[in-house]
Parts: structure tokens; sequence; C-alpha cells
């Protein structure tokens, strides 16, 4: 069969690829537009993509197409009924990245909370070798032990994030948009009280009609002050130009990001107007992409393949 890669590109050069022409003829592209897609396919029996749009328009001349594997967990970028009508199969990757996307959570959480790069400026400007005290306390700080911790969406990420939150002496509550997540160990709030109590409020959520534009300005004016609100979901999750009216209103202490509504972020993102890092931090959707987690993505992707060779259906989504 022919295997057809678009866009090796987005998991990074430093990948082998090579054990997927185990399973048959493999073509790798970089990158694929829109436009390229469609006679870069014609032919394939088995596409892999990331965020290219997989629809009719650029589906529709793939005559042999039988499976997409698609390099990631979402699958917001397939129109799934199209593939369904045509008899083609949509494989995922999930599990991945968990451990990745709960460390960058808390490498946010602390670069904003702790002001870090405020006092990394302080010392490598010389004013700290210039100061005739030790310490600098000039943007106080709180420790998260004793504080309660929110969790949006308590999936594998999720409770991941949940379970180091206690290891910091964190309470840890969670909201289920869809209410399929449910565990015993952690207190389960409607949203309204999640935003009340938290100090912190992470989510790790899927895109859904439920969860698009979840948080608004009215929702960042009902948690506290001193809160801080971390993204590593999705970018649509966000209103951005309510966070940023939050956050120029301090509704709320800080927010840290690593997902938008576009992605590239849009020339006129609004968030570019806040330019104060102790309490905005805008990463480019690298939670994921730790080099283990990628190495993990790539053995799951033949392992995909694997099983279509074989006739098995391994982490299909239809």
């Amino acid at each position: 069969m022919k295997i057809v890669m678009l866009e090796a590109a987005s998991l990074g050069e430093d990948l082998d690829f090579s054990g997927f022409a185990k399973y048959g003829e493999l073509v790798i592209y970089g990158k694929t537009t829109r436009e390229q897609c469609p006679e870069r396919i014609r032919e394939a029996d088995v596409i892999l993509a990331n965020k290219l749009m997989l629809d009719q328009g650029t589906l529709g001349q793939a005559e042999n197409l039988k499976l997409i594997c698609v390099t990631a967990t979402g699958v917001n970028n397939v129109d799934l009924d199209y593939a369904k009508s045509r008899g083609i199969g949509v494989a995922n990757v999930a599990g991945y990245s968990t451990a990745s996307v709960a460390q960058h959570t808390f490498a946010l959480y602390f670069y904003v909370a702790e002001k870090l790069r405020y006092f990394d400026e302080y010392v490598k400007s010389g004013a700290y070798a210039a100061s005739d005290t030790f310490s600098n306390l000039k943007e106080p700080f709180s420790q998260l032990e004793g504080k309660t911790w929110g969790i949006i969406g308590l999936g594998a990420i999720g409770t991941r994030v949940a379970a180091l939150a206690e290891a910091f002496g964190c309470r840890a509550v969670y909201y289920s948009s869809s209410g399929a997540d449910r565990n015993p160990r952690y207190q389960r709030l409607e949203l309204s009280e999640l935003l009340r109590d938290s100090d912190v409020v992470s989510v790790h959520a899927p895109l859904t009609p439920a969860t698009e534009k979840l948080f608004t300005y009215e929702r960042f004016c009902r948690m506290k002050p001193s809160a801080v609100f971390i993204n590593v979901g999705r970018g649509p999750i966000v209103d951005e130009p309510g966070l940023l009216r939050a956050l120029e209103e301090k509704k709320i202490a800080a927010a840290a990001l690593d997902v938008l509504e576009k992605e590239p972020m849009a020339a006129d993102n609004p968030l570019l107007k806040f330019q104060d890092s102790r309490r905005l931090l805008i990463t480019p959707h690298i939670a994921w992409a730790s080099r283990e987690s990628r190495q993990l993505l790539v053995r799951k992707l033949e392992e995909n393949l694997k099983s279509f060779a074989e006739g098995g259906r391994l982490n299909r989504i239809c």
C-alpha cells in the first residue's frame, strides 16, 4: 500500500519515520497546503496528517484512500461524516503527551505566579549585584500549599495535573462540561462554584460545542482577583478579547496560555496589546512537544499502521 505523510515538519526534524516504510511505500512531505493535498494523496491508501483540513475538498480525488492517521489526539481537522460516507477509517493517537502537557502546565503557572521573568531580569541587569540587600521583595508571590486548584476536564491530562497539584499541597477540584468525567478522588463542582473557589484554574478539555467560548469576560469576573488562569486545552475555549479586558481590569491576577484561537497567532490578536509578562505568558502550542512525547507519538503511529496492515482497528475513531 502507499502511505503519504503530509505534515512531517509539524512533529519536528529530529524524529525517525523510517519504521513506517515496513508497511508500504512511504512518501514524506514536510508541509502540505490545502491546494497541494489532492494531488499528493491521489493514489494513497493511507495518509498521515496533523492540522490540515481533511474534507471532501481535499479527499475527494483520493479513490484508494482507506485510512487517515491523525498525528495527534484531536480530530477536529477531519470531516468525520464525509470519511464515514466514503468508508475511510480515521485513527488518532492518545496518551502520548500526558506527562509533557502536565509538566508544561506547572511551568506556565510558576512563570507567572512567581514573577520569574522579573527576577531573572533583575539579576541579569546587574541590579542585584549593585544591591545592598540579599533579597528582593518587590514582587510578592504565594505558595501553592493550601490553595484550591480547579481543573476543567478531568481526562488523562487533567487527572495528572490534579495529582501534581495535590503533591504541592493543593485541594484539587474539577468541572466536567460533558458530565462524562467521574473520579471519586476529587470533588466535582459546577462551573460557578469552581470559579468562585479556585486559586488556579487550568483547562484540559477538548473543543466541543459545550466548551467553545466557555471562558468569557463574565466568567473571568467570577474568579478571584488573585487567581491564575491557564489554558493548555484548545484556544477557542477562551474568548480572547474577554481575557484581555479581564487582565486590564485586574479581574484575575494572571493568565498563561499555550493555545490560541488561531494558530499561528494572528498579527491582530488582542492579547498582543498586553505586554506585562508578570501577568500574561503565551507559549506557541508547545506543551505536547517534549522530545519524549514526540518519540512516543511516532511509536504509536507505527502501531496504528501495523494494526491496519494486519486487519485491526487500533485507535480507530471510525
